[in-house]
């Protein structure tokens, strides 16, 4: 009986300790955002690039935890658009996201049996952003503090918090170069609990209540159509939909990631290969 508990105790401790190793990634692509300013997927003029680097923790050979910090740059413009609304009313913006992510990852199938497999992931994030213009063609401005909607001023809404959750979900394929070096092309979506990614979201404010509470600048890039050839002179006035807030913005990532894994426990066995430590079996 003692022999019997004995093997499974290190059947459990040897699955513990082989079953569960450490991966350092780092991933590059391409980051683009869908909202009130673009309906485009990776729109040509406004997709910008995406880094990060991962930390991974093997738990088995099919599933992984995911822990990422990623940095990247969304953006958009109405004068992309092809909806002529839309480019009257002559918006833009950009913003930095740097987001923390930890989300659990499932391989269909174990990388070291097979070369190539699908996975999935999906998990949680917290990311940070800031949206701004461009007031002429140098002067870069922040958009929340303006209150471009009449966020923070008496009888509208509440100003939107720059630090907020996201749910990270998506997929690709990976394969298996050596054992310990993976690369995956891959694709993600940040569902977020957000309209105001983009600064954009409900109806425009009164511009005197602008001009009261905040400042001529709120009033200048809360409605820009006036820069345009021939575009109307004045916003559109108190309640007129600015934006849809009906869906939430949200951003996506899509590029390669490349994985190394670094407690391979080869000093086991000589072999390079930790397809030769196994743990015991029992019958």
């Amino acid at each position: 009986m003692k022999r019997i508990l004995s093997l499974i105790f290190l059947v459990l401790i040897c699955k513990f300790t082989f079953a569960q190793r450490f991966h350092l990634g780092v991933f590059g692509g391409l980051a683009a955002y869908n909202g009130d300013l673009t309906d485009k997927i990776f729109p040509r003029k406004v997709t910008n690039g995406a880094i990060g680097i991962t930390g991974n923790y093997e738990i088995t050979d099919n599933f992984m935890l995911r822990a990422g910090f990623t940095f990247a740059r969304v953006g958009g413009a109405d004068r992309f658009s092809d909806d002529t609304v839309r480019q009257a009313r002559n918006l833009n913006f950009e913003t930095a996201i740097t987001e923390f992510s930890l989300v659990g990852q499932y391989y269909l199938l174990n990388l070291y049996d097979n070369k190539f497999t699908p996975y999935a992931f999906a998990g949680l994030a917290l990311y940070r952003f800031n949206p701004y213009t461009y007031s002429g063609s140098t002067q870069k401005v922040y958009l929340r503090p303006l209150g471009t909607e009449g966020q923070g001023i008496p009888g509208y809404g509440r100003e939107y918090k720059l630090t907020q959750l996201a749910i990270p979900f998506g997929g690709g394929v990976k394969y298996a170069i050596t054992n310990n070096l993976h690369l995956g092309l891959e694709g993600g979506l940040r569902v977020l609990f957000t309209d105001h990614l983009d600064d954009v979201s409900g109806n425009y404010a009164d511009p005197a209540d602008l001009l009261a509470y905040r400042s001529q600048l709120s009033v200048d890039l809360a409605y820009r159509g006036d820069e345009l050839p021939g575009g109307a002179p004045t916003s559109p006035g108190k309640n007129a939909a600015r934006g849809g807030s009906k869906y939430k913005d949200f951003y996506y990532f899509t590029g390669l990631h490349l994985t190394l894994r670094i407690n391979n426990n080869n000093a086991w066995n000589g072999s390079g290969n930790s397809k030769s430590v196994r743990c015991p079996q029992v019958y």
